[in-house]
């Protein structure tokens, strides 16, 4: 692993433990050349996965990408961390065992949709008017209808 402060090939791994429920590893390490110490994850990675934009355009999928938004839509709610991370991990799970290498970006937007649904309403809201590309006050309004109607039915 190259150290990310000196760009040195040669660090060494001081703490590794289990994360994510078991799913990945997290290595503690240090660089002997400059000693400077960081963090890594190691994850299982079933396949590559592909995400066929709107436009067209295919992308390498980004785990840590598809994290930073979930975390920007539930920023300032009182979400656990873990649940995040445990719902991040549920998307990517999916992702890998649909047997699909080419993924559309609408399927892992409606995903993450679902994932916001059960973690935080405002959440959720915040990420649909990305999605969604709200352009106006009632198509917040629908998706709060929708919102309600689910409470509707428990």
């Amino acid at each position: 692993m190259r150290c990310p402060y000196c760009q040195s090939e040669d660090t060494q791994v001081k703490d590794s433990r289990p994360a994510e429920d078991g799913s990945a590893i997290r290595r503690r390490r240090v660089c002997p050349d400059c000693g400077g110490r960081f963090t890594t994850f190691e994850r299982v990675q079933l396949r590559d996965l592909v995400v066929i934009k709107k436009t067209g355009r295919k992308v390498p999928f980004d785990r840590d990408k598809l994290l930073r938004s979930v975390e920007i839509a539930v920023r300032k709610r009182n979400v656990d961390p873990e649940r995040i991370d445990r719902a991040v991990t549920g998307i990517v799970r999916q992702l890998e065992s649909s047997g699909e290498t080419e993924i559309p970006s609408a399927e892992v937007g409606r995903l993450v949709m679902e994932a916001l649904k059960s973690l935080d309403d405002v959440a959720y809201v915040r990420f649909a008017s990305v999605y969604r590309n709200f352009r106006e006050a009632k198509d917040f309004h629908e998706v709060l209808g929708e919102l309600k109607g689910d409470e509707d039915l428990d």
